[in-house]
């Protein structure tokens, strides 16, 4: 395996070496921006704000100090709560039109007299099955059940969009065959439920759920999806989920996006289509043109539309122009696809019946548009339109009365959704074939388990319900807070202060030469990821937030089409290294993967409903194909980050869903294959690290949101169970009790004689090293660390020291540069300076790999790109994580010789 760099003098770094973060977040208790930058849309915002234990009680008064030292209106709630009751996390927002500063803070006091209030706040009101969003400057009527989910939008009593609603295709075939008719039917997105989770007064949350009908009744594909209201936002923010509950083999999604109709007051002259291009581009233009005729209505008739603003009295235009307006064309139709990441074309036509004029092609829209009149519309668009392609915008009937907008989340200009298993099983009908399958392709077939069913898909949309026809400054703006939202952070000493996730890291440290190459490697492995992204194109609606596990260096290419190497669906935890390394430095490149990993990973990668929900999936050639389906790929520890940083409802659901899926351990052991004895065993099996740490996980972040006791006695009871056995985490596995959460030592094999010869190098890479820090941290069990201690001790030990401690060596013992992290921990622990330069030695003994990259072009790949042959994704994690926990627990206190060469 080649995880890590050599340690030799003189090392070249090709890729950047600075990490892109906010320079001015240098202080605990700092607020600031991840892109630097106060965004110039300021459209209102959320965050998750930490706070070290016993700090804040949860009737504590917290306000927000601008970089003015202002007061600032603030709306806060509690996320998350210490053992001993006190505030861990607070999720804010703030109102829109707030300006903050570069940077800012929150703090603890009591103001003299009332806290400020905001201009404007918001409120929901309820009529019937209908549910009234003022937010002082729109108002929005919001049904609770039915077709329509927004029946009208108003500003000004003046209403800018109305009947807006989820709509679809499906056909019963990939493509015509031939043998049977080609079937298309529409379907439309039908409330059931509707939740208000926050009321202002400066946001308001409404989550409505349901299912999609087809004509002829039929109920699938059920959705959630949030309304969000900032007081004084001309705006409101859907996030849209879906579950393909279908049948892959007869349920093609041929399109499905929101639709909505916007009113048009204005002649057709002072109409105005606009579409986002790439960065700053926008292309714009009215529906009836004025520009480039044949005569001159004048300069400043057309420097009005060009504008975007009212053209003057027709009575002042030149004649020639005005009284022959019949005979200008105009252009109803507008449509621009994104069918992949590297193309969108626009075209336009003047009605159904005529033909589409190609207008203009790039390669990255914005996805964002507008459509209405120089006194109002609607200017729409959708977060990572071109990286979740296929995708497009249609604007239809922009002459007349009423116009129609639809995104569309996936484009009926593109092929339908196929969500087939990519081959017909080769045979492959025993376990017995299955596990020599697994032995060439590394994938882990089983019939009917690469099923789609149950996956899911979440797409952001905003709505801006404006009073006039944005300037092209403003479109921008507006698009810039669409693709890429500004999000608050704390500075780095922060996060740390805290305590939170463990607190076993350190900031960013080049004091000597072992941790300048550390640092710079760890910047590199970001830089390198996030240009493989790029020039791999690893985008797509199903795809985009994930990377590769493993590269073929014949092909120079990733092994994409070879089974087990394909997606990496958090094999190993790349999940891990991405936000630790954002905590520990503010870094904008890592918190951007991390979160699209996060978004994709939490819906693609679990199952969401049908026999396998709450189990995530094995790394593939699909996201789903595997037929592990395991608690290692589905466990909170992966998105509780994104959760807390960033206050998303979605995610959070996501948390929520997992939160007891070790009950699915009772009807799929994941060991079935290649442990018949266990799964024969009347008693359900968990095992130590991939199942229990998981699960432990899911306990641990249930138990921080709600303060149950039950989630800590669960914890607990296993935590005394592992501790008082005598191989503690050397164990293959414990019996489980999948309701009490009970744990019970399984008899040791008398050929064994309860010694551990062989351990599973997969234990502790799957978030097990992180979430026994934490557990350690809140709860008291002498014995479970005394356990865990041993555990890291003894690992990755000489054959001498593990054969004095078990009477035999270990094996199975592998991927030393990521369990040097344990050894590192014990050290930390314990104060054991021997310890610590063996964990370091243990770092580097992999090393054996430059981390440079050569630029590959001409007939030996499609495209130039850069390649580190060596580098997959699973080593990268090992290599992000170790170095990042070996930086922080081996750290000063113990920076012997070994850190000082």
């Amino acid at each position: 395996m080649a995880a890590s760099l050599p340690l030799m003098a003189g090392t070249r770094l090709t890729a950047a070496q600075s990490s892109t973060s906010n320079p001015l977040l240098t202080k605990s208790n700092q607020l600031g921006w991840l892109d630097t930058a106060e965004p110039r849309a300021r459209c209102g915002y959320t965050w998750g704000q930490p706070w070290p234990q016993g700090r804040l009680k949860t009737n504590d008064a917290l306000h927000l100090v601008d970089q003015a030292g202002k007061y600032q209106p603030l709306q806060t709630w509690v996320m998350a709560t210490w053992p001993d009751g006190s505030v861990k996390w607070t999720g804010h927002a703030t109102a829109a039109g707030q300006a903050l500063g570069q940077t800012f803070h929150i703090e603890k006091s009591e103001l003299k007299g009332r806290a400020p209030k905001a201009k404007h706040s918001v409120t929901i009101g309820e009529s019937g099955k209908k549910l009234l969003i003022d937010t002082g400057v729109i108002r929005c009527v919001v049904n609770t059940q039915g077709e329509v989910i927004i029946d009208e939008i108003t500003r000004a009593k003046k209403t800018l969009l109305q009947n807006a609603r989820f709509i679809g295709q499906r056909q019963n075939q990939a493509e015509a065959d031939g043998e049977q008719p080609l079937q298309i039917e529409h379907f439309s997105a039908q409330i059931k439920q509707a939740d208000i989770e926050q009321r202002g007064p400066l946001r308001a949350v409404v989550k409505l759920s349901g299912m999609h009908r087809t004509a002829n009744g039929r109920e699938w594909l059920p959705f959630s999806l949030r309304l969000y209201f900032h007081a004084g936002g001309d705006a409101v923010r859907i996030s849209h989920s879906f579950i393909f509950d279908g049948d892959e083999q007869q349920d093609f999604i041929r399109a499905l996006g929101l639709r909505f109709d916007v009113p048009q007051r204005d002649e057709t002259y002072n109409r105005h289509v606009r579409f986002v291009g790439e960065g700053n581009g926008l292309w714009a233009e009215s529906p009836q043109g004025i520009t480039g005729l044949r005569r001159d209505p004048g300069k400043a008739v057309r420097e009005a539309q060009i504008n975007g603003v009212a053209t003057p009295a027709l009575n002042t235009w030149d004649k020639r122009v005005s009284e022959r307006l019949q005979f200008i064309p105009v252009w109803n139709d507008y449509s621009l696809s994104q069918l992949n990441a590297n193309g969108f074309s626009i075209k336009k036509r003047t009605k159904a019946g005529h033909a589409w004029i190609d207008v203009d092609q790039g390669k990255r829209a914005g996805g964002v548009a507008y459509v209405g009149g120089a006194s109002g519309g609607v200017l729409f668009g959708m977060r990572d339109f071109w990286q979740l392609h296929p995708t497009q915008i249609d604007i239809r009937n922009a002459g007349t009365p009423t116009a129609q907008a639809t995104m569309w989340i996936w484009s009926p200009d593109a092929p339908p959704m196929d969500l087939r298993f990519y081959h017909d099983g080769m045979g492959m009908d025993t376990y017995a074939k299955q596990i020599e399958g697994l032995e060439i392709t590394y994938e882990d077939y089983e019939p009917g388990f690469g099923s789609p069913q149950g996956i899911a898909r979440t797409t952001d949309m905003m709505l801006y319900a404006l009073d006039a026809t944005p300037s092209r400054e403003q479109c921008i703006d507006l698009a810039d807070s669409i693709r890429t939202p500004a999000q608050i952070i704390a500075a780095p000493q922060t996060y740390l202060d805290a305590g939170v996730f463990g607190g076993l890291w350190s900031l960013p440290d080049r004091s000597t030469p072992i941790k300048k190459i550390v640092e710079d490697r760890l910047d590199w492995s970001i830089d390198f990821y996030q240009k493989q992204i790029d020039q791999r194109h690893w985008y797509g609606f199903w795809n985009y937030g994930d990377v590769m596990h493993t590269y073929d260096t014949d092909r120079h290419v990733w092994r994409y089409d070879v089974g087990g190497f394909a997606w990496d669906n958090s094999e190993l935890s790349p999940d891990l290294w991405l936000w630790y390394s954002f905590l520990r430095s503010g870094d904008a490149r890592a918190f951007r993967i991390a979160e699209a990993m996060t978004r994709h990973t939490r819906d693609v990668d679990i199952y969401h409903l049908g026999r396998f929900a709450g189990l995530g999936t094995r790394h593939n050639v699909q996201h789903w194909g595997c037929s592990a389906k395991q608690l290692r790929i589905s466990t909170a520890a992966y998105r509780r980050f994104h959760y807390f940083l960033t206050a998303d409802e979605r995610t959070g659901d996501v948390l929520w869903e997992v939160a007891e899926a070790d009950k699915q351990l009772v009807n799929l052991l994941p060991t079935r294959k290649v442990n018949p004895e266990a799964a024969a065993d009347k008693n359900t099996h968990i095992g130590i690290g991939t199942d229990w740490g998981s699960a432990a996980a899911n306990w641990l972040t249930a138990w921080e949101r709600t303060g149950d006791a039950r989630y800590k006695t669960w914890l607990e009871n296993a935590m005394r169970t592992i501790g008082g056995n005598d191989l503690g985490f050397f164990a293959k596995g414990y019996h489980f009790d999948i309701n009490s959460k009970a744990m019970t030592v399984i008899p040791a094999d008398p050929l064994e004689s309860g010694r551990p010869k062989r351990v599973s190098h997969l234990n502790a890479v799957f978030g097990l090293i992180e979430i026994c820090a934490e557990l350690n941290q809140l709860i008291d069990v002498p014995e479970f660390k005394a356990a865990w201690l041993r555990y890291g001790r003894f690992y990755s030990a000489p054959a001498a020291q593990q054969a004095a401690e078990f009477g035999v060596s270990l094996t199975g013992n592998n991927l030393t540069n990521a369990h040097s992290r344990l050894t590192a921990y014990v050290a930390q622990q314990t104060g054991d300076t021997a310890l610590a330069k063996r964990a370091w030695d243990e770092f580097f003994r992999e090393a054996n790999h430059v981390p440079e990259v050569k630029r590959v072009e001409g007939p030996l790949v499609l495209n130039p790109v850069d390649e580190a042959a060596w580098v997959s994704t699973n080593d990268s994690a090992q290599w992000g994580l170790a170095a990042i926990q070996n930086l922080a627990l081996i750290g000063s206190s113990l920076a012997g010789s070994a850190l000082k060469k």
